[in-house]
């Protein structure tokens, strides 16, 4: 997966080279409900523990399983692939037993009780996780422990990680293509385009859509691919016509990458931010209180400085749309310009095609239940990081602040799936 230059809060401590994700085990993920299922009502929820499979290829197999539609089945946020990760899903008129029988590769059921609604993408409070780094510099365990606590008492930047860009790191670039209305583009980009990521039959598939072999395009997806398979035999149906090829593509997918391109310009105004600190507020800030997620205009700085330096408010940053609050002041400015470099405005996310409402963001989260140990297995010593993350907020910035990954990411999804889009 293309790296990101992502900014990082501890920009004097030294990083060491660290082996992440050296296998599934490495990385363990546990979702933390926002509330506990009441044990009755039509709904089945169900825990599993899956290795080595994202989300999406769960929750395919599992439909598969139970044959019904993926739509039916409930989540409140997407895990990693390359991973060992605890979520809950849930699915409506299947009987527990039936769930508790499952038998499918890689997916474990835990635990099935019952809920009177569907479970829903943001029903998530946060996630906690269990990373091993290997090949790393135990010696220097203090110095770890020491960061990992100013961490927790300064805040990590909330960038989005390098899997909100997908395995190819360009999901942002179709978003911007749709926001411009450059569906041509947007088509190019998720059709086409072989890059040095793209490997067997996905880089063949590549190829032959260039080469405007669409059918045989098609063919050469993997059968997950569903989006990319259907706009393909759109093309080849319709002669050609990107825009048939456009429609075919799930709402839910054209959302993503949208939200997707709102992450790139997110990550731009942290960047922007990080040197006079995610932590100062400035005149005409949008503070964010970390309790509830509520939103308020910073009035008195000095006075609102104070609940900053506790972590009880952060600034916050946008999400780009054409119903977000706007800052006034230094933040509104660069925020605008933001913008503006892109050749955009508010109502750009506006029109026949886009409703995407946007919302606010904060610049940081924080890190709790932080702690870091020595251990050992078959495998060799290892350097074991705990913590708590809040929803939608990534393991892979933290890790960033501490190690250098000797090896690329996985191309799964980590996200809490908060959705500021209708309409598409």
């Amino acid at each position: 997966m293309p790296t990101l230059d992502l900014p990082r809060q501890l920009r004097n401590f030294k990083r060491a080279p660290a082996l992440i994700k050296a296998d599934y085990e490495d990385f363990v993920v546990e979702e933390i409900p926002l509330y506990e299922a009441c044990g009755s009502g039509t709904h089945t929820y169900f825990l599993i523990e899956k290795t080595g499979l994202a989300t999406q290829h769960a929750i395919h197999d599992i439909a598969h399983a139970l044959n019904v539609r993926r739509r039916d089945i409930g989540y409140a946020g997407q895990k990693d692939a390359r991973a060992v990760t605890r979520q809950w899903m849930s699915v409506e008129h299947v009987e527990p037993e039936k769930i508790e029988a499952l038998h499918i590769p890689r997916i474990e059921i835990l635990k099935v009780t019952r809920h009177n609604n569907k479970l829903k993408l943001g029903h998530l409070q946060g996630n906690r996780f269990w990373i091993r780094a290997r090949q790393t510099t135990p010696d220097r365990l203090a110095e770890f422990q020491d960061a990992l606590a100013r961490l927790a008492e300064l805040g990590v930047p909330n960038s989005f990680g390098t899997q909100r860009f997908g395995g190819r790191g360009d999901t942002w670039e179709v978003g911007r293509a749709m926001v411009h209305n450059n569906i041509d583009e947007a088509i190019d980009v998720t059709l086409g385009r072989p890059s040095p990521s793209d490997h067997g039959s996905v880089r063949h598939a590549r190829e032959l859509y260039e080469a405007g072999h669409y059918a045989e395009a098609a063919r050469q997806w993997p059968s997950m691919f569903r989006d990319q398979r259907r706009a393909l035999r759109a093309l080849a149906k319709s002669g050609g016509k990107r825009k048939r090829a456009f429609i075919a593509i799930d709402r839910s997918t054209r959302e993503f990458y949208i939200s997707a391109y709102q992450s790139y310009l997110f990550n731009q105004v942290v960047a922007a931010r990080i040197e006079s600190g995610l932590g100062r507020l400035m005149q005409g800030d949008l503070a964010w209180l970390h309790k509830n997620g509520a939103v308020f205009e910073v009035e008195d700085t000095a006075a609102e400085q104070e609940r900053a330096d506790r972590l009880e408010i952060s600034p916050t940053g946008p999400l780009f749309g054409y119903r977000m609050s706007k800052p006034t002041g230094e933040p509104g400015r660069l925020e605008s310009e933001v913008l503006s470099n892109e050749g955009l405005t508010p109502e750009s996310f506006h029109s026949e095609r886009l409703r995407v409402k946007g919302g606010r963001r904060p610049l940081r989260f924080q890190i709790t239940d932080p702690g870091i140990r020595l251990g050992a297995d078959g495998a060799g010593a290892y350097l074991e990081l705990r913590f708590v993350l809040p929803r939608g907020c990534y393991a892979t910035i933290v890790l960033n602040e501490l190690f250098v990954d000797t090896q690329p990411g996985d191309t799964g999804i980590e996200d809490d799936g908060t959705d500021t889009i209708s309409g598409l």
